[in-house]
């Protein structure tokens, strides 16, 4: 007997969601994506404590979009030379979105010193894209110690820098000595 119109649908709705075929790549896949996300949530929850413009969401989204483009390229079978491509392109694209946490404006009081802004969050959203792609390839060890060296990074090299600030008083952060520096 021919299978009516709806056994078709529904095995046609089964099977466009067969990419997944077995619990243990399953199993993979949503590990890989958890740890990406929660990864990028770490670095998100230090840059919202600190008010800047990219926190929580937009650092675990970034990690899992990142984990998802090299989880999808790796099960569609893509070569490794292609996975480059792709790794490229999420470099690419997470640019554009770290670039629109820049900002370059005046110091209040003082017209001709520029300051820029933003920075330091601009390469956490770049750090936090290959977080992902690093969670999403496997390399999860490799994912863990790099959230864990930028969290290190964002805690301790302020005071680092407050520190040389006060013990040489003409020392600028972005300068070698002082104002006269090269």
């Amino acid at each position: 007997m021919a299978p009516t119109w709806w056994q078709q649908v529904g095995e046609t709705i089964a099977s466009e969601f067969s990419d997944l075929p077995d619990a243990e790549q399953a199993t993979r896949v949503m590990l890989r994506l958890m740890l990406a996300a929660l990864l990028g949530g770490l670095l998100g929850i230090e840059r919202e404590q600190k008010g800047k413009a990219a926190g929580v969401r937009t650092h675990m989204l970034v990690a899992m979009g990142s984990a998802m483009f090299v989880l999808v390229s790796q099960q569609s079978g893509m070569i490794t030379a292609d996975m480059s491509r792709v790794i490229q392109g999420v470099i690419a694209g997470i640019g554009f979105l770290g670039a629109g946490t820049i900002l370059k404006g005046h110091i209040k009081g003082n017209p001709d010193e520029e300051h820029v802004k933003g920075l330091t969050t601009a390469a956490g959203i770049w750090l936090t894209a290959a977080i992902g792609v690093a969670a999403g390839m496997g390399r999860e060890s490799t994912a863990v110690l790099s959230t864990l060296l930028a969290l290190g990074i964002l805690a301790l090299v302020p005071h680092l820098v407050r520190f040389l600030e006060k013990s040489e008083p003409g020392l600028k952060p972005g300068s070698d000595k002082g104002k006269d520096g090269p």
